[in-house]
């Protein structure tokens, strides 16, 4: 469907392009679509290095609130992703327009640019992902443990996790 993940993107079909994706595109915004979910809203992927012009972009297209943060282990051993589900509020809005974005980050080294200074709202949501999947949230200014001891060892919702001081009882009869 695209050529490389590079700089620009050659769109094959339209109905995976939404119409944020087509402003992004006519920006010269680096991304790729995902199309939609089943209520509609569109979902892009960003590189993880395009991550902060694309959330200033963003704000400045009107999505001015963070509904949601979260992240999760896409495969034992496979890469890691930080989805943000942001919102267009103004007033009066009945139905107000919303996007999904991924960020797919390799295992061994997650870092993502930190979107807490485009929305404020990312702080303790960010913490969270960096406590239990170990992403990095580059520019940070708090990222440390928020639910887990500082002295913990490893980050307990990545699928290859193994519970220190763990016995599973097999064949206890």
């Amino acid at each position: 469907m695209f050529n490389t993940y590079t700089d620009t993107y050659t769109i094959k079909t339209n109905e995976m392009q939404g119409r944020l994706s087509a402003w992004l595109a006519k920006h010269k915004l680096a991304h790729r679509p995902l199309g939609s979910d089943y209520q509609g809203i569109e979902t892009l992927q960003i590189k993880s290095e395009d991550r902060a012009s694309v959330a200033v972009a963003l704000y400045v297209y009107g999505f001015n609130y963070l509904r949601s943060q979260c992240a999760y282990d896409v495969a034992p051993g496979g890469s890691l992703a930080s989805v943000y589900h942001l919102t267009s509020i103004q007033d009066n809005a009945d139905q107000p327009e919303e996007v999904c974005i991924k960020v797919f980050v390799p295992r061994k080294n997650p870092r993502i640019p930190s979107v807490f200074w485009v929305w404020k709202s990312a702080d303790f949501q960010e913490r969270e992902s960096y406590d239990m999947l170990g992403i990095l949230y580059e520019s940070h200014p708090r990222l440390k443990r928020i639910l887990m001891p500082e002295s913990w060892i490893g980050w307990p919702l990545r699928k290859d996790y193994i519970t220190p001081n763990f016995y599973e009882i097999q064949d206890a009869y």
